[in-house]
């Protein structure tokens, strides 16, 4: 059967839409506070409950617990802040107890918060314990140095929506629990991906499909680093995939609204618990996952799971994949035994040099229909 939400509860911080109505009213007379994309994308999360057990963005004692010791007050894994920030000028005016709007950047109402915390915080403290850097170099650190001097932590009801271009595969974690049950699928497996797919990452999902029910394809769609796919590039590449390579009812995909941190192995046991959330029973954790340049070793985001035998969603750890003239498939490297020279690597990197310069892949790194569908896009990179 489907897993179990983390802490024990799906997380609904949705109005209704009767409620709904009122509580715009009440918006429009309170402080509102503007909030940028990513924390909209968080405050979707938390109320859709894809961060069970998360009611609200992160108080203090939150916060502290989990930079320290990568658990939730009550000793609950939790390896990531979710936090709100805000200028230490518009601190100044706000105080424990009060409910205010957040707003888009456009003025739109998106949630009403009740304030229960308001706290400074270190970012080169949290850069060091959550990213193991202060380099900027790192986006993630780079990012975190962008935000505002304080935060503010409490409940939320979401009450607004924005324009979602995905909306086809946006599935929330109730949604997918439904579909998981509806499919018959008592093992799911989640796959988590910021690319489109070369033949490695078919290999890999299709290892996992031999022993459990059914794969849960669910792209990142939401702001990456220089040199990514674009969402839409990922979205297409995946639907080519899925309808040329897939036993149908063996595969759902679903888009995931989330901001990459490339935090390696702290990001990897969030992306787990999210799919926990989703109703996944395992969790596919590959080579340097949530990983950026050299900040991480290639395998510390499998062994960090050693670390939480609470967590409730069991990871899938698979070795890097190749291809093997000699062996004459996709292997690793514990089962060929081949020289270096043997292996055909399947390489992000030398993939995006091929399709910058408008060639093909060949058909032994990624499917055809999956490279046409890429280059029907001018430019299928973040720049």
């Amino acid at each position: 059967m489907v897993s179990m939400p983390h802490g024990g509860r799906l997380v609904n911080r949705v109005v209704d839409h009767r409620r709904r109505e009122d509580l715009l009213g009440e918006a429009r007379e309170l402080l509102q506070i503007r909030i940028g994309h990513e924390s909209t994308v968080d405050a979707k999360n938390i109320a859709h409950g894809v961060y069970s057990p998360l009611e609200g963005f992160m108080n203090e004692a939150e916060y502290r617990s989990v930079v320290d010791r990568m658990r939730l007050p009550n000793d609950l894994p939790w390896t990531m802040p979710v936090l709100l920030d805000v200028a230490r000028d518009e601190a100044k005016i706000l105080k424990v107890g009060d409910d205010v709007s957040l707003n888009t950047s456009g003025n739109e109402p998106v949630a009403m918060m009740h304030i229960e915390d308001i706290y400074e915080y270190d970012r080169e403290e949290y850069a060091r314990k959550v990213f193991k850097t202060n380099d900027t170099l790192h986006p993630g650190v780079a990012a975190l140095f962008q935000l505002r001097e304080q935060l503010i932590g409490g409940r939320i009801e979401l009450i607004g929506d924005t324009y979602d271009v995905y909306q086809r595969y946006t599935l929330h974690p109730a949604e997918t629990r439904i579909l998981f049950g509806t499919k018959g699928w008592k093992s799911i497996v989640g796959f988590q991906t910021r690319n489109a797919p070369h033949i490695g990452h078919e290999f890999l999902q299709k290892m996992a499909l031999h022993i459990m029910d059914g794969v849960f394809i669910n792209p990142v769609i939401g702001k990456k680093k220089r040199g990514d796919f674009k969402d839409e590039a990922i979205v297409a590449a995946y639907e080519a995939l899925i309808d040329n390579y897939y036993p149908k009812d063996t595969v759902l995909m679903g888009v995931l609204h989330y901001e990459m941190k490339y935090a390696g192995p702290r990001e990897a046991i969030l992306h787990a618990i999210m799919r926990k959330n989703f109703g996944c029973t395992h969790f596919i954790v590959g080579r340097d996952h949530a990983g950026v340049g050299n900040f991480y070793g290639p395998y510390e985001a499998q062994e960090i799971f050693r670390e939480f035998p609470d967590l409730g969603v069991a990871p899938l750890f698979f070795r890097e994949f190749f291809r093997c003239r000699k062996c004459g498939g996709v292997v690793n490297e514990k089962t060929c035994p081949h020289s270096e020279g043997e292996r055909l690597r399947f390489s992000g990197t030398k993939l995006r040099d091929i399709i910058v310069k408008g060639l093909k892949p060949p058909p032994e790194i990624m499917r055809p229909e999956v490279t046409e569908a890429i280059l029907r896009f001018r430019s299928p990179f973040m720049e």
